[in-house]
């Protein structure tokens, strides 16, 4: 069965003395400047509580103490320290500030968000979920350009799919293949191309070999298993279908009272993700029967139901 063996590169291009642009922090920036626009329209519309003006800070530090912080804190907390332990910590402080290295959790984003936006709305003395309704309808989109990154990236790859059509062969699924094929990798390197056989012993160093040498490539594609996309199938799910319907929902109920985005978005979401978590290889620990992804995305299910089950029935937009 045909598999594309995966060669993206995760730089588009160096800009300067080992500083690149990469695809995963193009992602991000396009997230917000489409929020930007699609916020300022709403609000022109008015169906979005924070004012025209006000948006473009609103984004910066949404950005920055809600996404980024949320994020990052949500990883170490969630993802790094029930891998690593305090000693990670103790023995490199600095770890958890390097976000280049990669570990950001969505569910640690939403999180963050929903502090910061708390605070704003107490500040600003407007609605805590009108502001959250105009976040949950342009945060999808964040959402699909971080999984089409991931894709690029080749990193949070789906599980084993021999037979898939479309199945992808990751490179960076190296160490999740058995012993044996870790070390028919490394020994026909080292017969065709022995300038790549150290390269090709580890996951990150096997993905760029892969895009160097067709020899490698060709390797590679002999001895990695298919796996499902499991990233594009989340950035369809996650990311655009959400979207979708949370623009149809604000323009069809203008006048929808304050939270009921916010909790149609959260049970999409979080359904959504338990079913996208079937078909991704598991990247941490599992909690009982179910992977961290979707044992935290129940949570936000619960979060949903909690937001639409205190709707007054009167309410009406401000």
């Amino acid at each position: 069965m045909f598999a594309y063996v995966h060669d993206w590169d995760p730089v588009i291009f160096d800009i300067w003395r080992g500083i690149k642009l990469r695809w995963y922090g193009l992602s991000y920036l396009m997230a917000f400047v489409a929020a930007y626009y699609l916020l300022t329209h709403l609000s022109r519309k008015n169906l979005w509580v924070v004012a025209e003006k006000q948006i473009g800070d609103f984004i910066a530090l949404l950005a920055m103490l809600g996404v980024f912080v949320g994020g990052r804190l949500g990883y170490v907390l969630f993802y790094m320290l029930p891998k690593e332990g305090l000693e990670l910590l103790k023995s490199d402080p600095m770890s958890v500030l390097r976000v280049w290295d990669g570990g950001m959790s969505s569910h640690g984003g939403f999180l963050g968000v929903a502090i910061f936006t708390y605070f704003y709305a107490r500040k600003h003395r407007i609605s805590w979920t009108g502001i959250g309704d105009g976040v949950c309808i342009v945060a999808p989109l964040g959402l699909f350009f971080g999984r089409m990154a991931n894709f690029i990236n080749g990193e949070l790859y789906g599980r084993v799919a021999p037979e898939l059509a479309w199945g992808v062969k990751f490179p960076q699924a190296l160490y999740t293949e058995s012993y044996a094929v870790q070390e028919s990798i490394v020994t026909e390197c080292a017969d065709r191309a022995p300038q790549f056989a150290d390269m090709a012993s580890t996951p990150l160093g096997l993905s760029e070999a892969v895009r160097l040498s067709p020899e490698v490539r060709a390797i590679a594609e002999q001895y990695l298993t298919a796996r499902h996309p499991s990233q594009l199938y989340e950035g369809v799910l996650e990311g655009l279908l959400i979207f979708s319907v949370m623009w149809f929902l604000r323009f069809r109920f203008p006048r929808a009272p304050h939270g009921m985005i916010c909790g149609i978005f959260f049970i999409m979401y979080g359904a959504l993700r338990i079913v996208a978590e079937h078909f991704r290889e598991p990247d941490s620990a599992m909690i009982g029967i179910f992977t961290k992804g979707q044992f935290y995305s129940l949570f936000m299910v619960l979060a949903g139901v909690a937001f639409l089950w205190q709707l007054p029935r009167d309410q009406r937009r401000e």
